[in-house]
């Protein structure tokens, strides 16, 4: 760097975001700490397992004291209730199953964050994702890539984001394994080198999907059948939203084979269920979809992940005249399911990917 960049780094009080302040100030950067407040939920859990507890407040002011850095506080609550609460809420009660930390990353992280990073006078907003930004200087591009370390890679995630957003953010982490991260946290003598991961939607503590439903949007929870492929009622659900794709326990169903949910019908409020070979999809379309750099023309081959730590598939990709994306694949794929993000891959490059609306089933010969 030929002049030192001011950068914002969001702090969640991990280990993570930890050292990536602290590789930050190692490159020479100018370093302010933000740590996100974005729901009540989380900040009055009992312990640190939501990366926006008090706990985790605390760790954050801690590890900036001893960087040497400025660290603030930041007041989300009505962004994140607006942008991924309700959005979160709004999408099961259409009988899909959301990823709320790809809605926070896209509104939050790289919205909001990215805005008040402008107003602060940042050059840049940095996080501990396991991903890599790369300027490719043949095509004047930069490029969103896997992370070194397959475990952890956190590129799906992060799909949605556009050349102008690359541009102003900074990934430090990528090429470090998690190991390799908590060793530099010792040597940084950080206090959260050994500090637990959180693995709860943040504003969702305890983990418990249909308690939080129950809770904010009781009207949802409409009782109804659920039936079989050929539309024999088997038994009753307790709403909608409480199930999803691929499901196969709380069904409250005795039969002589494993059943798993197989669509969920919100016409006619069923949950359509089917043995383990009725929850392949050879295809699917996508909506609100977005590209790292231009959008493809013509159909063209990639590989396809339909879900966060799952495989990516082989398939073919192309852009319809609405504006959505059609994805098919060459071997079918397990409990594809509306909501989720169907991110496309180059190897390890991100090319873009949507938020999957409708699935194309698909029966296997094998078990």
């Amino acid at each position: 760097m030929k002049e030192k960049k001011r950068v914002l780094a969001a702090m969640s009080g991990g280990v993570d975001s930890s050292v990536t302040a602290a590789l930050l100030m190692e490159q020479g950067y100018e370093v302010i700490g933000v740590t996100m407040r974005l729901s009540e939920e989380s900040r009055e859990a009992d312990d640190d397992r939501g990366c926006c507890s008090i706990k985790s407040v605390n760790d954050a002011q801690g590890v900036a004291s001893i960087l040497g850095i400025p660290h603030y506080v930041l007041d989300f609550r009505a962004e994140f209730e607006k942008n991924v609460v309700c959005n979160f809420l709004d999408e099961y009660a259409k009988g899909r199953t959301p990823n709320p930390c790809i809605e926070c990353n896209r509104a939050m992280k790289f919205g909001a964050l990215m805005q008040k990073a402008r107003e602060l006078g940042a050059d840049c907003v940095a996080t501990g994702h396991y991903a890599q930004i790369i300027y490719n200087e043949q095509n004047n591009l930069y490029e969103l890539r896997k992370g070194l370390d397959e475990k952890k890679d956190q590129s799906y995630v992060l799909y949605h984001l556009t050349q102008d957003t690359l541009a102003h953010f900074l990934l430090p982490l990528g090429g470090f394994t998690k190991p390799e991260v908590r060793e530099m946290a010792e040597k940084y003598n950080l206090p959260v080198a050994h500090k637990a991961e959180s693995q709860e939607i943040c504003f969702i503590p305890d983990d418990d999907h249909g308690r939080f439903i129950r809770e904010h949007r009781p009207e949802c929870l409409v009782p109804g059948d659920v039936v079989d492929l050929s539309g024999r009622v088997l038994g009753k659900h307790k709403g909608l939203p409480l199930y999803t794709v691929g499901q196969r326990k709380g069904l409250g169903i005795a039969a002589p084979e494993p059943l798993y949910v197989v669509r969920l019908d919100t016409e006619n409020n069923r949950v359509i269920v089917g043995g383990a070979n009725d929850v392949f999809a050879s295809g699917l379309t996508a909506v609100r979809v977005t590209w790292t750099a231009e959008a493809p023309k013509e159909a063209f081959r990639c590989t396809a992940k339909v879900r966060y730590g799952r495989r990516e598939g082989a398939c073919t990709a192309e852009m319809l005249t609405d504006g959505s994306l059609r994805v098919t694949f060459d071997e079918p794929q397990r409990a594809v399911t509306p909501g989720q993000s169907v991110v496309l891959y180059d190897g390890d490059r991100v090319l873009g990917g949507g938020i999957i609306e409708n699935t194309v089933p698909a029966r296997r010969s094998d078990g």
